[in-house]
């Protein structure tokens, strides 16, 4: 039997749904319709209708990526990101140890991630949805922030509930990636399923003006 080269597409990304908490304080969308199909039968010939969909909620939720004006008011929005700062970059996966809440710099790679999308994979996102998912989750250090700086990588991701510890109201990875014009990818999941290295990841974002936070779709291309 001849071994299928073709890549696969593994998804990353969590459903965002009616009601979904994604962050603990934050409202969940609402899903709705602008015009039902029942009510488009009228507009159109008959036998054909359409469903106009609506939703109402914030930038934070489900999987989303952070542009530099998340953190910075004079620093790019989603629309001055370049589609090369998010699609298509090699990726890098490196696991959290166990036991550890903070990710520190021993566990960055000292090679190999210039150019790379470096996501920290914890199994965190088997809490997404739940009330765990905001107790004790794991985050990066400031030290490990300054250490993918250091060594060139060009997006980070986490499957957690955020790269920062949120008892720390500095956030110091949030300040020290964005300040650097580095995007940030918070809430992945599936990450069991990517190699640790050797694969394509994407996460673009609607081109919105004005915004620092917008869901994404990201997914990765894997050989």
């Amino acid at each position: 039997m001849t071994r299928d080269p073709s890549p696969r597409l593994v998804d990353l990304s969590h459903v965002v749904a009616d009601g979904l908490v994604t962050y603990p304080g934050l409202p969940a969308p609402v899903v709705g319709e602008h015009l039902s199909r029942e009510a488009s039968r009228g507009r159109y010939a008959e036998g054909t209708t359409f469903h106009i969909g609506k939703i109402e909620m914030v930038a934070n939720t489900g999987t989303y990526l952070d542009a530099p004006f998340h953190r910075f008011a004079a620093a790019p929005d989603l629309a001055d990101l370049e589609l090369a700062q998010l699609a298509n970059l090699p990726g890098v996966v490196v696991d959290a140890p166990r036991g550890q809440r903070g990710i520190d710099l021993e566990s960055v790679p000292t090679g190999g991630l210039r150019g790379c999308a470096v996501l920290f994979r914890t199994g965190w996102s088997r809490h997404f949805g739940t009330p765990a998912y905001a107790d004790g989750h794991p985050f990066l250090t400031g030290d490990a922030a300054d250490a993918l700086l250091a060594r060139g990588a060009a997006l980070v991701g986490i499957d957690s509930l955020n790269i920062d510890d949120t008892a720390d109201g500095a956030r110091p990875v949030h300040t020290a990636l964005l300040r650097a014009g580095i995007p940030i990818v918070e809430h992945l999941t599936a990450l069991a399923s990517l190699p640790a290295e050797g694969f394509r990841f994407f996460a673009v974002p609607v081109k919105v003006r004005g915004m620092g936070t917008f869901p994404v779709r990201a997914f990765a291309l894997v050989p």
